[in-house]
């Protein structure tokens, strides 16, 4: 899976994701870390990269845009600590592998995965 981790998701939970096989970078590596949320869903859907992050504006801005891509992973968990996250992401990740490419919001709140996918009207 091709992921752009938001500036809130940890190098070593970046780290982790890589070592699972997955595409990832993390906007302070591709982009100016101060970038808005639109610029980095422009480059998600420029580079076909879903975006994760903690934030949930990117799913807004996604689901206002009409468009189909890109997927947003967002992590609405209990915990921050790392192990917690990786853990999480462990578990849902396989789970939204079809999803994220056909184009999908999704929030995760640790015991509960909610879909809408995309274009949302």
């Amino acid at each position: 899976m091709k992921l752009v981790a938001d500036v809130n998701i940890a190098q070593r939970t970046c780290a982790f994701l890589r070592s699972l096989g997955h595409d990832v970078v993390r906007v302070s590596d591709v982009l100016d870390p101060r970038s808005s949320d639109g610029r980095i869903v422009e480059f998600a859907r420029a580079d076909g990269r879903a975006v994760l992050s903690h934030d949930l504006d990117f799913s807004a801005i996604v689901a206002l845009s009409g468009e189909t891509s890109p997927s947003v992973i967002t992590l609405r968990l209990g915990s921050a600590q790392i192990e917690a996250v990786n853990a999480a992401l462990a578990l849902v990740l396989p789970q939204l592998a079809e999803d994220i490419d056909r184009g999908v919001v999704a929030t995760f709140d640790g015991t509960r995965l909610r879909r809408r996918f995309l274009p949302i009207s």
